[in-house]
């Protein structure tokens, strides 16, 4: 009987991320410091128009692209926030979370050869989905020492005449890097000159600190036309269940995207539009609090950290943390491994996010300060197992 699966989907390994996640719901005394996903509940006034729209049975399809009044809502908040200008008719679309976006947008975009470039450390989805989007993937290796920034030189010694696409994972998901306008500067006109498009991932967009403001690409001269920004709801306003993600680029793109959108989801769940209304007209204050309370959390874990003789550079997005632990010998598997046999506290092994997160562990700190203690305790005690420090937190 012939293999009714493709090669290419047998070849793709699954997240590395998964199996931690596995383990510790077998331990029942084990904590978890690896998952990206907020401990705040939805906002109270969001969940209610969610139970509203119910309540009043708006439970029907809505258009392919998305709920017109959400679009039209989505279209005046990254206008406000970023600087963005999209037309909600044509130029936006919703999807079913920001990972359906990604999916979709290199489907559309890329033809069987075709080189997109994906910085790494980042987010563990673009790779495979350019795989099974029959594209090549060409991971760039962002470097510590670069605060893990995608430089000008990187990308120019990235480029073949067979690159396509690039991938901008900012603010990033595993290292909580940042680029500034100022940085992102740099790479337009390689960009341009090399007649790239960009996949600009920015779910964590309204999750940065130290007086950071994230800059979208998409709003510097003469990227419009060549950018597919991709946002959610997730992250900003606690919306993981929800899965409820958009898309905004040329309407000539996103006019396919829709198009393959329809074919595969027809609409993203309608009483989540509704719900998604309300978060971007109403919550502004309910995400602020939020992003106080994980600035807090930051600067605990890298207060606690400098302590403990643990290197970690400073990062000023997302909620996450990116520590190195090259000095103790192990990679990054056998020390989260360890870690968790033996104090049973879950983080995930920097390489689950591409080859060049060898030496690091990725912790979140998408958890209460009372947790997160818990967690720096029991890294504590395994440094002092390992010999490597005598400091206490």
């Amino acid at each position: 009987m012939r293999n009714p699966l493709s090669k290419k989907i047998i070849g793709i390994e699954p997240s590395g991320i998964r199996k931690f996640f596995d383990i510790v719901s077998e331990m029942p005394d084990a904590i978890s410091l690896g998952v990206g996903e907020p401990d705040f509940d939805t906002p109270w006034n969001v969940r209610e128009e969610g139970i509203y729209t119910l309540e009043k049975g708006r439970t029907f399809y809505t258009s392919n692209a998305g709920l017109k009044e959400l679009r039209e809502e989505i279209s005046r908040y990254v206008n406000r926030k970023y600087d963005l200008h999209y037309d909600p008719v044509h130029e936006i679309f919703v999807t079913v979370g920001g990972s359906e976006a990604i999916d979709v947008a290199l489907r559309c975009m890329t033809d069987p050869g075709d080189e997109v470039l994906i910085p790494q450390p980042s987010y563990v989805s673009y790779l495979p989905c350019a795989v099974m989007a029959d594209a090549v993937p060409v991971p760039i290796e962002l470097k510590a020492e670069n605060d893990f920034k995608l430089t000008k030189e990187q990308l120019l010694n990235s480029i073949t005449n067979k690159t396509k696409i690039l991938v901008l994972p900012y603010p990033n998901n595993p290292t909580g890097a940042i680029m500034t306008k100022e940085e992102l500067e740099e790479l337009v006109p390689v960009i341009i000159e090399k007649d790239l498009y960009v996949i600009s991932d920015e779910i964590y967009a309204e999750l940065t600190y130290g007086g950071k403001r994230h800059c979208s690409i998409g709003s510097l001269p003469g990227m419009k036309e060549r950018t597919i920004v991709i946002n959610g709801f997730s992250k900003a306003f606690a919306m993981t269940g929800w899965r409820l993600g958009y898309a905004c680029g040329p309407a000539p793109v996103i006019e396919q995207m829709v198009k393959l959108h329809q074919f595969a989801i027809m609409c993203a769940p309608t009483n989540s539009q509704f719900a998604a209304v309300e978060a971007l007209k109403n919550c502004d204050m309910e995400v602020e609090m939020m992003v106080e309370a994980y600035d807090q959390r930051r600067r605990f874990l890298l207060n606690a950290f400098k302590e403990m003789g643990l290197e970690c550079f400073e990062p000023y997005g997302a909620f996450y943390v990116f520590p190195s632990i090259k000095k103790f010998g192990m990679t990054s598997e056998e020390f989260a491994t360890r870690l968790l046999s033996e104090q049973k506290l879950a983080v995930v092994p920097g390489t689950a996010f591409g080859a060049s997160g060898e030496g690091f562990v990725r912790i979140s700190y998408a958890y209460s300060i009372e947790n997160l203690k818990v967690g720096l305790e029991r890294i504590q005690k395994f440094i002092e197992s390992l010999g490597g420090n005598d400091g206490r937190i």
